[in-house]
C-alpha cells in the first residue's frame, strides 16, 4: 500500500508542478473548494483548518491573491470581517489538478473489471471503518 501511495504522491507532484502550485497552494484552494459555493471562508477558519499560524497564512494568502487565484474581501454582514475567496481562475486551477489526479487514480486501477473495483472498494470501505472505530475520522474536518 505504502509503494501505492508513494505513487500517486509523485503523480500529485507532477500534477502540481504542472499548474505552477506548491502542496501549500493547492491545500488552501482545496479547503476553499470544500466549504462549498460560493467558496468563501474566514481566514481564522481557514488557518485553523490548515494547521497553520495566522500570520502564515496571511503571506500565502498575499502570494496567491498576487497570482490571481484567490481574493479577500470584507463580509456584506461584518465590515469588520475578512473573507478569502475562490477567483474564477484558482477554481479553474483547483480543478485542473484534481482532474490530473482523477486520471492517475484511474490509470492505476485500470487492469481492475468492474466487479474487482466493486470488490476493492468494499474492502477498503470495511478496513477504513476499522480505523475510524479506533482513531479520528480518516477524511479531515473542514471546519
Amino acid at each position: 500500500m505504502q509503494m501505492l501511495v508513494r505513487h500517486l504522491q509523485r503523480e500529485k507532484e507532477a500534477a502540481l508542478a504542472r499548474h505552477g502550485l506548491k502542496l501549500w497552494e493547492y491545500e488552501i484552494l482545496w479547503r476553499l473548494r470544500s466549504a462549498g459555493g460560493p467558496y468563501r471562508m474566514a481566514p481564522t477558519r481557514l488557518a485553523r483548518g490548515l494547521g497553520v499560524h495566522p500570520a502564515t497564512l496571511t503571506s500565502r494568502l498575499d502570494r496567491l491573491q498576487a497570482a490571481g487565484l484567490i481574493t479577500r474581501e470584507h463580509a456584506a454582514e461584518d465590515r469588520r470581517s475578512l473573507l478569502v475567496g475562490l477567483t474564477p481562475r484558482g477554481a479553474e486551477t483547483w480543478a485542473a489538478v484534481i482532474d490530473d489526479q482523477r486520471q492517475a487514480e484511474a490509470g492505476l486501477l485500470a487492469p481492475l473489471t468492474g466487479k474487482q473495483l466493486g470488490d476493492l472498494a468494499a474492502l477498503l470501505r470495511v478496513v477504513a471503518l476499522a480505523v475510524e472505530e479506533d482513531g479520528p475520522p480518516l477524511m479531515p474536518d473542514l471546519d
